[in-house]
């Protein structure tokens, strides 16, 4: 489908220089139609800069069936998620409707948040629109920003080009983060929650050592990692959060808890010091909910998704050793 739909976009005219008024832009359209947690997470420092950049805009969001709905509950500037169910020939009819409501509107911008969507390009290129951005990798950006390669932050960066080439504002803030922007009232009752658990006023590391495929780590190997951690730092609580299979790489051994509420679990996290996984959704949901992440890679790429902002790090495993993993994560606890 890549091969198909590569050259889609292609008799799309730029409007002239000047032509872009940000302060005029008032409907925008962005497209990533996938359901999983950690890419509708990626999505959010997107929907932030356009925030940032038209004020004075609402935003549709194109999504796959899924968790979008939890996870931009916040944004007040979020008018309605469009979505396309996930499994789309059980859903045909369903489907089509879908797409048929992207021709029928009107926007001021549509945005292709993932370069490697054909859906997406195709979407893009149906729309009504003035403003098109089909996500395409701009070789100028590349060289500018040695993290251009980031699944979350090269959408803003095409995005502030395409900006300032037409309207000649330049943007020199940092990228955003991933944000779950969660409210006081959350916060609260995730401490509660966290308190139930641990029971004392001792800080807390929370681990979570599920992953999809071969980006699992085994038990042997978090058996070692925890018990080095229980050695390290007897100063902190050590918990695991578990995935939706009740499914623990250390056999239970530390105390657990399971939400099925993806803001509980942001919240709960947040009252963490440090969360540590490997490569997956829940990583990404402990960098939205502003907490210091510590992100294992083995086989996925660190330039694409790796955990930044609130002193956060990756680290790739198969270069490093166990002693540099406890090195970061008393740097990151020392910090606080």
């Amino acid at each position: 489908m890549r091969a198909i739909t590569k050259g889609v976009g292609s008799s799309y005219t730029e409007p002239k220089s000047g032509s872009l008024k940000p302060e005029n832009i008032k409907s925008v359209l962005i497209i990533r139609p996938n359901h999983r947690l950690g890419n509708q997470l990626l999505l959010t420092p997107v929907v932030q800069e356009v925030i940032a950049q038209f004020p004075n805009c609402k935003i549709d969001l194109f999504v796959k069936g899924g968790v979008a709905y939890p996870v931009f509950e916040n944004y007040k500037e979020i008018n309605k998620i469009i979505q396309l169910p996930r499994k789309p020939f059980n859903e045909l009819i369903k489907y089509a409707k879908v797409w048929i409501s992207i021709k029928k509107s009107r926007y001021d911008m549509v945005i292709n948040g993932d370069k490697n969507s054909s859906s997406g390009r195709l979407l893009t290129n149906l729309a009504k629109a003035d403003f098109k951005i089909f996500g395409d990798v701009n070789e100028e950006i590349q060289q500018k920003y040695a993290d251009y390669e980031h699944i979350a932050k090269y959408p803003v960066y095409n995005l502030r080009q395409f900006v300032e080439k037409l309207s000649g504002e330049k943007v020199k803030r940092p990228v955003p983060l991933l944000d779950l922007k969660l409210n006081a009232e959350e916060l609260s009752k995730g401490k509660t929650v966290l308190d139930d658990i641990i029971k004392n006023n001792k800080k807390t590391i929370c681990i979570y050592t599920n992953a999809t495929g071969d980006k699992c780590y085994s038990e042997a190997w978090w058996e070692t990692f925890y018990a080095r951690l229980l050695k390290e730092f007897p100063e902190y609580n050590i918990i695991e959060m578990l995935p939706i299979e009740n499914i623990s790489k250390i056999n239970f051994k530390a105390p657990n808890f399971y939400s099925k509420d993806i803001r509980e679990m942001g919240a709960i996290i947040k009252n963490t010091s440090i969360f540590i996984a490997a490569d997956n959704g829940v990583m990404h949901l402990a960098s939205a909910a502003l907490t210091p992440t510590v992100g294992f890679f083995s086989v996925t790429s660190e330039d694409m998704y790796r955990p930044y902002g609130n002193g956060s790090v990756s680290l790739n495993t198969n270069t490093t050793s166990i002693d540099d993993w406890i090195v970061e994560v008393k740097k990151i606890l020392n910090l606080q």
